[in-house]
């Protein structure tokens, strides 16, 4: 079973490849995915990774509340995204 990681507080410059790396420590990724402004492209300091369920709670139990270039990462389970209100 896969399970999804929401990683926050990531500083602005953390690349895919740095935050893959990280996680691999514990086992390996399926994907890792980092979410931009639409508009700027720039990073919105949080992302996305998947993993195996047995890896996954490995590297959140170790992760969370690492530091990173001065930064405390969170890192917890996903959660599904509650559908917003479309507006016309």
């Amino acid at each position: 079973m896969v399970t999804n990681i929401f990683v926050g507080n990531l500083p602005y410059s953390t690349t895919v490849d740095e935050m893959r790396r990280l996680f691999e420590e514990y086992g390996p990724v399926h994907s890792a995915k980092i979410i931009t402004d639409r508009m700027t492209g720039r990073s919105r300091g949080f992302g996305f990774v998947e993993m195996d369920n047995e890896p996954a709670q490995a590297a959140i139990q170790a992760l969370d509340g690492y530091e990173v270039d001065g930064r405390a990462l969170r890192v917890n389970q996903a959660r599904e995204r509650e559908p917003r209100p479309r507006r016309f």
